[in-house]
């Protein structure tokens, strides 16, 4: 209660100063972001004291004071935040590869690609074969060419598939879960997610093909190696000026955390690579070149400068919510989300079968993949420019999607943790977001 109140009478004292900016006096932009800090961390103390994970509090503080809910947050300033959703991509993305350690990888990632790749091709013909099935009760599929609806399937089903490194980074360290459910959720997470820029790819080419437009952009197999390779070549290289850093000054690693993952986002945007394999790879690189405690005081420092910006980046997701769409769309949201879910629960569970995964595994990894974030929002985006016949409905429909499997999955992937036990007794609250380093503990999966 006491929480709330105190929301209230923030809400109240932004409400009184809000019409200062429109008037020219200050900059709403910096006012959104100072209250969206407040706001959402404050919703996610109280999700956390009802035991819902606190990103769910975030997103509903987004959904509750931006666009469609008490406008405290106008889409003028959601434009402006942009760069906060970037950088805070970019933070997650470097801490996920710094999560991945060469010794403990080579030993389980033929288990780990078992599992991703059945529940991953498991998902995409569950999912490309209902939406065909059911394009005759889709509106903006209805009475289409053949041709259009293979199209949307491909691309419909190459982003449905797609998980959150967002989510699942964030619930480890607001948890501080260590085990093995959490190690192998995050390798299946982080694998997945080069994976499924690949498929994408893919996916975007043929569509093309079935449901040529005008005026498109390049598709060349040299274009989009570039993009793979090139990824992989800029975050080495930034990696490697990174691990030289700490070796050789290793000072004021709160400052230089933030400034290096944005322009790691920055480089990667201006050489036209994938930005997250990028970040991905420079933190691989920088964890497995660099001196243990210095690559611990990185991941630390990048950390303590990341927990504002993770909870911006959550409620800022949330104010993209349009609740109404979802609403109109839960006819055909609901069975899209039920056969994703059951997908995802076969796939692992053949996978860690054939992995020979330990039960606790088969049982509980699915639940931490359901989860969807800000790549698949990204990829949605793409759709809508490329193929402006359809892409602006298939978008609409994606972000219903996003959105439930989001909120959904979070708290999925919380009971998972604490009912195997990997959660600490004193998990520490919101507040003390912490690194966890869950590729580097427990057994191994066998290949």
């Amino acid at each position: 209660m006491r929480r709330a109140i105190i929301l209230l009478v923030v809400f109240g004292f932004v409400e009184l100063i809000r019409p200062l900016g429109s008037s020219g006096y200050g900059s709403q932009a910096l006012l959104a972001f100072g209250f969206l800090i407040l706001a959402a961390y404050t919703v996610g103390e109280i999700a956390h004291a009802i035991h819902a994970p606190a990103i769910v509090g975030y997103l509903a503080a987004g959904v509750i004071f931006g666009p469609v809910g008490l406008q405290s947050v106008s889409n003028n300033a959601l434009t402006q935040l942009e760069p906060v959703s970037g950088l805070a991509i970019a933070l997650i993305a470097f801490l996920a590869g710094s999560e991945l350690r060469w010794d403990q990888l080579r030993e389980e990632w033929v288990g780990l690609l078992k599992i991703m790749g059945t529940e991953l091709a498991l998902s995409a013909v569950g999912l490309g074969t209902v939406l065909y099935l059911a394009s005759n009760y889709i509106p903006f599929l209805h009475g289409r060419p053949t041709s259009e609806i293979i199209a949307v399937t491909l691309l419909f089903a190459s982003v449905a598939i797609v998980h959150s490194p967002a989510v699942t980074i964030a619930l480890l360290s607001e948890t501080r879960a260590k085990g093995p459910v959490a190690r192998t959720t995050l390798g299946v997470v982080l694998l997945a997610d080069i994976v499924v820029v690949l498929l994408f790819t893919a996916a975007m080419a043929s569509a093309r093909t079935f449901a040529p437009t005008a005026g498109m952009a390049d598709t060349s197999f040299i274009r989009i190696g570039w993009e793979i390779i090139g990824a992989l070549i800029v975050g080495a290289i930034l990696g490697a000026g990174i691990a030289l850093y700490l070796r050789f000054v290793a000072e004021e690693l709160f400052l230089f955390a933030i400034v290096a993952t944005f322009l790691g986002a920055e480089i990667a945007r201006i050489a036209h690579v994938e930005v997250l394999l990028t970040l991905i790879t420079a933190g691989f690189v920088t964890e497995n070149f660099s001196r243990r405690p210095h690559s611990k005081a990185l991941r630390d420092a990048m950390e303590r400068s990341a927990a504002p910006v993770f909870v911006v980046f959550f409620a800022l997701a949330g104010a993209k919510i349009d609740v109404a769409t979802v609403v109109v769309l839960l006819p055909v949201l609901v069975p899209l989300a039920l056969v994703r879910v059951g997908a995802i629960w076969g796939g692992t569970h053949l996978g860690a079968r054939w992995a020979r995964a330990p039960e606790t595994e088969r049982r509980y990894v699915w639940m931490g993949l359901v989860s969807q974030s800000g790549v698949a929002i990204g990829l949605a985006m793409i759709i809508a420019e490329t193929f402006p016949t359809f892409g602006g409905s298939l978008r609409s429909l994606l972000l219903a999607l996003i959105a439930l499997n989001e909120t959904v999955g979070a708290i999925l992937f919380r009971r998972a943790l604490v009912a195997t036990g990997e959660v600490p007794a004193n998990p520490g609250g919101v507040s003390e977001p912490t690194h966890v380093s869950v590729i580097a503990s427990d057994e191994p999966l066998q290949g």
